[in-house]
């Protein structure tokens, strides 16, 4: 089995129920006008039937409720597509092992009753949140109760790369084509810039910001997995380590944490989302070990309705001059015990 821990979904009760809540200008720029295969249940199931043995973990697509919705109107989408997505794993059980849920993230109490109750009552696998919450750092302490709470339930917060805070209405003076991958002026430069560059920037930022906000030390057990296999993180690891050496003699600061700086971004786990590098998984595998990296393919995202990551992503996992063992642990093995999946 290859289990895909990170793919996105945009559900149709879910969709149509945000396209009635914001303005036609933000909804015409949702992902899934462009990648039908986040809607359309038919065209997925074409694309996964090139691989019979895989299983989807499912998680909801950015932008993230919070970012476009107010926050009575967030809380209950929330719910909407929680509940949709607990209806598809159990209608499809032959295609979906598993889901992610959708919090808003602008009412913690809310986000917490609703993270407990996906996990309790509707077996969900763990949550998501974003790089980017409204605008805020996600090291804030008014987001730590989050991940005390995932720590007690022992499953895992996904981190999906965002850029700054999105309105239904532009927000500063800005245009909303400001904050978008794709849209805005009709550069291919500015657009490949954004999409390959800025998304991994931002989980690398948001991940230094987690490391030094102590959250390791106060929630021992809380486990975050990164997108793209950790971003800059497994590349820069010893510039990492250069530069808290050279900080730490220069500054002399006591940070409060148990261990040095390098040490925690090992604690994260990855998805192999790298799109068919080799040498680039090589890098996480050095990095993160064998059991901390999980098959994910970032589908429909890519071309051919979303087959051209799965086919790269399969491929490059199969070329890794690994023992079969732990590839087995990557495609599969790994997330079940992480996820608790039987």
């Amino acid at each position: 089995m290859k289990i895909d821990i990170f793919c996105h979904i945009t559900p149709q009760k879910y969709l149509a129920a945000l396209e009635k809540k914001v303005s036609p200008e933000v909804a015409k720029e949702f992902p899934s006008t462009w990648l039908p295969t986040l809607k359309d249940l038919d065209a997925r199931f074409r694309v996964m039937d090139h691989y019979p043995d895989m299983r989807q973990i499912l998680t909801v697509v950015n932008p993230p409720v919070e970012a476009i919705l107010e926050r009575e109107d967030a809380i209950a989408i929330s719910q909407l597509v929680n509940d949709e997505m607990a209806e598809l794993v159990a209608k499809y059980p032959d295609r979906f092992v598993g889901a992610v849920a959708c919090l808003p993230m602008n009412d913690m109490d809310a986000a917490l009753k609703e993270a407990d109750r996906t996990i309790k009552d509707l077996n969900f696998k763990g949550v998501q949140i974003f790089t980017n919450i409204m605008g805020k750092s996600p090291d804030l302490p008014e987001f730590m109760p989050l991940y005390e709470r995932m720590a007690e339930h022992d499953l895992p917060i996904w981190i999906h790369p965002f850029f700054k805070h999105v309105g239904a209405v532009a927000k500063d003076g800005d245009k909303f084509e400001d904050y978008q991958v794709f849209t805005g002026p009709k550069d291919p430069a500015w657009a490949m810039k954004r999409a390959a560059f800025d998304l991994p920037a931002a989980t690398s930022e948001a991940v230094t910001r987690l490391v030094y906000s102590g959250v390791f030390d106060r929630y021992p057990t809380v486990k975050f997995i990164t997108h793209h296999c950790g971003a800059d993180i497994p590349t820069f690891v010893k510039r990492i380590e250069m530069h808290y050496l050279m900080f730490k003699e220069k500054e002399n600061t006591d940070l409060g944490l148990k261990k040095p700086v390098p040490d925690y971004f090992k604690m994260f786990y990855a998805d192999s989302a790298l799109h068919g590098s080799v040498p680039a998984l090589m890098s996480g595998y050095a990095f993160f070990g064998p059991d901390r990296i999980m098959f994910g393919t970032d589908m429909p995202f890519g071309s051919e309705e979303g087959l051209w990551p799965i086919k790269e992503t399969v491929d490059s996992i199969e070329q890794m001059p690994i023992p079969e063992a732990e590839k087995q642990m990557i495609f599969e093995d790994n997330a079940k015990r992480l996820l608790r999946i039987t």
